[in-house]
């Protein structure tokens, strides 16, 4: 019997390996942005810590701003040196960036004064600011009183150039892969509309010129022309005449309700400061009326915005009568902030004048304001500490009111109505809307029930010292 061997083939299979790569790729999106600080000698003395903050600018999708300090940052430095920050204003964590912060040499020399990050880049890598708010930039950027003697002041005048790089890594890479979508044209397609000869079915006859118009657009916009069409209009009315408003501010009216935009003509919203007592018959003050009686909330507000630009001491007071007339609430609130900061210079304005002799209850409303802010300001402070704060607050209007009668009555005391002198005790004490001006109680007892409103200690009110002062004021107005 024979047995077959069988000797089996070994066969070796090559398995052949397969072979991956990655990248990790770190993109830079740069930017820059000029703050020219116009008045650095008005921002001198403000306080350490205190700044001038830059508008938002946006570099690579994040928002930043330039803050400078006059007086420094660090209270060690005791306002030696100018200090300069760029801040990070998005709500994001962890942007790692690298900034260039440059003091622009205005003398046209060359020689700017440069604070740069990118040339250490390599040795300490870019900054990473961790949340909203956190800050690159030096406490030290420059002494001030060398500042004050070199060419980077110029005519009170200081430019500063902030340049940032911004880091994407390739996870965030996605975010370059972006369409962009252009910003909407409707307004362009809605204004060709009111171009359009033919297909009006409203006409409005204003000051002797026709403005043709369609309903649905403007009833879309405002109540009152949707009341006005549809619920008391006659439907075979089709001509509309206005008689309060002027041909130019209606022509603006209907821009904004059709292109969402004012008119492009800088000259019919510049303001005068000799305009300021007549600030009512302004182009912007007279649309600011119609954007009120026509409902139309947005447009107040671009005229808010523009009236806004022109507060100052001398201004204000028209403007926060102006707000008050047409319940503009953010500038009316912002005339209020304005003149609590500037309490002293906006009392000896010809503005506050105006208020006196034709707006009694806005001078007493902005006088309550500004006690108000002088009063928040003594917070913490013990009872009597509160009282003498008032009393002078008391001598100091009292002081300045007096001065002023005399001015005027060349020293001939004419006795004044009751009517205003109640009306100027309560301004003082912030208490004009908690009392009516007809309260039959003496002056003095009035005196002393604001006081005591003003939660003072019951013993300070009973003191000598008060009771003379109060004697003595009313003793100058008789």
């Amino acid at each position: 019997m024979s047995r077959a061997m069988c000797n089996p083939t070994m066969v070796s299979r090559s398995v052949l390996g397969s072979q991956t790569s990655s990248k990790s790729v770190t993109e830079t999106m740069s930017g820059s942005h000029e703050f020219v600080i116009k008045g650095y000698s008005l921002t001198k003395g403000m306080g350490i810590g205190k700044y001038i903050v830059s508008e938002i600018f946006i570099v690579g999708g994040f928002q930043w701003a330039i803050y400078f300090f006059p007086d420094g940052r660090d209270p060690k430095d005791n306002a030696a040196y100018v200090s300069v920050f760029v801040a990070l204003h998005s709500e994001s964590t962890n942007v790692c960036a690298l900034f260039d912060l440059t003091l622009l040499d205005l003398c046209k020399k060359g020689e700017h004064k440069v604070h740069s990050h990118f040339s250490h880049s390599l040795t300490i890598g870019p900054y990473t600011l961790i949340n909203h708010g956190s800050m690159w930039g030096y406490t030290r950027f420059f002494k001030r009183r060398h500042l004050e003697t070199s060419n980077f002041l110029k005519d009170d005048c200081l430019k500063i150039n902030c340049t940032i790089v911004v880091l994407v890594s390739s996870i965030d890479s996605s975010q370059l892969n972006t369409i962009q979508v252009p910003e909407s044209d409707i307004g362009e397609h809605f204004g060709m509309l009111l171009e359009d000869e033919e297909s009006f079915d409203v006409t409005f006859l204003v000051g002797g010129e026709r403005f043709h118009a369609h309903k649905l657009v403007l009833a879309a916009q405002s109540t009152m022309f949707e009341t006005q069409f549809f619920n008391a209009m006659k439907k075979d009315d089709q001509e509309i005449v206005v008689i309060d408003m002027e041909p130019k501010v209606f022509k603006a009216l209907l821009h904004f309700v059709y292109r969402d935009t004012l008119l492009e003509d800088e000259e019919l919203f510049m303001l005068d400061s000799s305009f300021f007592p007549s600030l009512s018959e302004s182009f912007i003050a007279k649309l600011l009326a119609a954007g009120e009686k026509y409902g139309l909330p947005r447009l107040m507000l671009m005229c808010e915005s523009i009236l806004c630009k022109d507060i100052s001491v001398d201004s204000v007071a028209y403007i926060f009568a102006l707000a008050d007339r047409y319940r503009a609430t953010h500038l009316k609130s912002i005339c209020q902030k304005f003149s609590a900061e500037n309490f002293d210079a906006m009392m000896h304005s010809d503005g506050f004048e105006y208020l006196k002799k034709n707006c009694p209850l806005l001078q007493s409303e902005l006088l309550k304001t500004g006690v108000g802010c002088f009063t928040s300001a003594t917070t913490g402070y013990n009872a009597a500490a509160s009282g003498m704060s008032m009393v002078a607050r008391w001598e100091k209007w009292d002081m300045y009111e007096n001065v002023r009668y005399r001015e005027e009555r060349k020293d001939i005391r004419e006795p004044r109505t009751k009517e205003l002198m109640y009306q100027q005790v309560l301004s003082r004490f912030g208490h004009f809307n908690a009392i009516q001006l007809n309260d039959p109680v003496p002056l003095k007892d009035l005196i002393i029930s604001c006081l005591k409103e003003e939660d003072v200690d019951s013993k300070y009110n009973d003191d000598d010292s008060l009771k003379e002062k109060i004697a003595e004021v009313i003793s100058l107005w008789f």
